[in-house]
């Protein structure tokens, strides 16, 4: 994927992390035509590249993504539009929820309807003081879409999710980290550098190890404990069987550098 200027969405490879970031901040990085036809080959490269360790999502422009672009909602069959739209947003949506890497949202300005799904696909959110995550969709006679219902639950429980939900009202910065939606408010000045540096921290980490990891951790909160025991020891079996496991074992028994030592957490 090439990078002219005016591209709707641009791919960077930076070390081992790759970035994304919608390219249409005169419309606040709506998601548009342009925009949704090039995000799901910018999340399925990123997919497929095992040099790729992480990634990071973000917006250009001071604002994350406005949500559905409304104006192209041109369909003649007007009934069933919304229903297409969210089934035909499922392949790609999907691909970047369940990424077996470590997937990191840094939200600066708005995250509207759609766009604050978005952010929640990623495992990690951190947002600047002007960052506003907006689940506007009750505001316009819509349900929430892209997986809000399912996840934003499972972050700030049931009764708060149906309290921001039914009110569309807008979260901002510092509550978002209280609610566990947010990992930290950086300056949006330092926002990217902050989220490539905790992408970082997962350079040397054990790609499939972690990758059966956040798959499993992702079926938790609806798999019994028979079924998760199942799962982790089919991932085990595999992890233990890796080139990865047996390095990092011999390291430990040599006293040797760790191949993927403990991270220390960002200060709060």
């Amino acid at each position: 994927m090439s990078n002219p200027t005016n591209a709707a969405v641009l791919y960077e490879k930076i070390g081992k992390t790759a970035v994304i970031t919608l390219n249409r901040p005169q419309t606040r990085n709506a998601l548009e035509e342009a925009v949704m036809a090039a995000l799901p080959e910018a999340v399925r490269r990123a997919r497929g590249d095992r040099s790729v360790a992480s990634v990071v999502l973000t917006g250009a422009g001071g604002a994350f993504c406005s949500g559905a672009y409304l104006g192209e909602a041109n369909d003649n069959e007007k009934t069933f539009i919304g229903r297409d739209i969210v089934l035909d947003s499922q392949d790609w949506f999907a691909e970047l929820a369940n990424m077996e890497k470590p997937v990191i949202s840094a939200v600066d300005g708005v995250a509207v309807g759609a766009g604050f799904s978005m952010a929640l696909a990623a495992d990690f959110v951190f947002v600047s003081p002007r960052a506003r995550l907006m689940p506007s969709f009750i505001g316009v006679g819509l349900v929430p879409d892209l997986a809000m219902m399912y996840v934003l639950p499972r972050l700030v429980g049931l009764a708060k999710a149906k309290e921001i939900i039914f009110s569309a009202r807008p979260i901002a910065a510092e509550e978002a980290v209280a609610l566990g939606i947010a990992q930290a408010v950086v300056p949006a000045e330092s926002l990217l550098d902050e989220a490539l540096s905790f992408a970082r921290r997962f350079d040397d980490a054990p790609p499939r190890a972690l990758g059966m990891a956040k798959t499993i951790l992702n079926r938790s909160f609806e798999t019994d404990r028979a079924a998760m025991t199942q799962l982790e020891a089919a991932a085990q079996s595999l992890c233990v069987a890796s080139d990865y496991h047996a390095e990092a074992l011999r390291r430990f028994m040599a006293k040797e550098p760790a191949l993927y030592p403990p991270s220390v957490p960002r200060p709060s």
